[in-house]
Parts: structure tokens; sequence; C-alpha cells
């Protein structure tokens, strides 16, 4: 974190870099891919030099709205979103259970099952080796790039 200067600006302007979990842009991605909910990645303020955004569903407010930013103050900033796709490089096809079935159709569905579970892996670590290095963020009526960091 960096030290607050008097009269500086508190909104995402001051964040260079974003700290992101590699499971859970794993996990953002696949929920957002296999539902309707819009799940994102989360940084809330007060903002830093580097922040870490986190799993966030935008509906669990139930409402759409977030109780934390229904909250926000008008001269406070607002929490900043990352939809998980602008994490990933090139995001893969999500195996479908019918793909998996098709492409073993006589094997019997414990098996099935089974090389599904490990599709689904694959595609899974496919997404954790394929966080890029650089996201767009919109805040404060502009957009522009700051780092990615991916732990784990």
């Amino acid at each position: 974190m960096t030290e607050e200067e008097p009269g500086s600006d508190p909104g995402p302007g001051r964040i260079r870099s974003i700290a992101v979990h590699r499971e859970d842009v794993a996990n953002a991605l696949e929920a957002a891919l296999r539902s309707d909910r819009e799940v994102v990645l989360r940084a809330t303020p007060p903002f830093s030099g580097r922040m870490r955004a986190r799993l966030h569903a935008l509906d669990a407010g139930g409402d759409g709205t977030d109780e934390r930013d229904a909250r926000s103050a008008d001269d406070a900033p607002a929490p900043l979103h990352i939809d998980p796709r602008d994490l990933v490089a090139d995001v893969p096809p999500y195996p479908e259970p019918d793909d998996t079935a098709a492409e073993h159709p006589d094997t019997d569905l414990e098996a099935r099952r089974e090389r599904h579970a490990e599709a689904v892996e694959d595609w899974r670590e496919r997404v954790r080796r394929s966080i890029g290095s650089s996201v767009e963020i919109d805040g404060d009526g502009d957009s522009r790039a700051v780092d990615v960091v991916a732990l784990g």
C-alpha cells in the first residue's frame, strides 16, 4: 500500500497494478461462462498503488446491486469491477458434457463423468496459465492499462 498524501486522488487513478489469485480468475471465468450471473474480480476503496482484486458476484445483493456499492457516498469512489475475460489471453472454450460424451461414445456414464472432470480441470489449468500481464480498467471517466500480478 502507499501512503495517502493530503489532497491526493482517492479514486482508481492511483492504481498501478492489480493482484489476482489464479484460482479466483478461473472460478470467476467458469461462473461467468456457465451461468447467467455477472461474476467479476473486484477491488474496493480505499485504493492504493497495488490492489488485490477478489472474486465477486455483482448480483450478491439479490436485486442486481451490491450492498457495499449502494452504501458508497457520492464523493467516495465506487468499487472497481474487472471482467475475468479481460484477464485471460485467448479464453479457451469451456468443455461441455455433451462434447465429452460425443468424443467418447462407447464409454459408460461413470467413465464419461471422469473424462469430463479431467477436461474441466485441464481447462481451468489453461486459464490459470493464460492470465495476461496487463488489463484495461475504467475509472474516473477514462480507461487505462495497469499491470496484472497473478498469485498462486
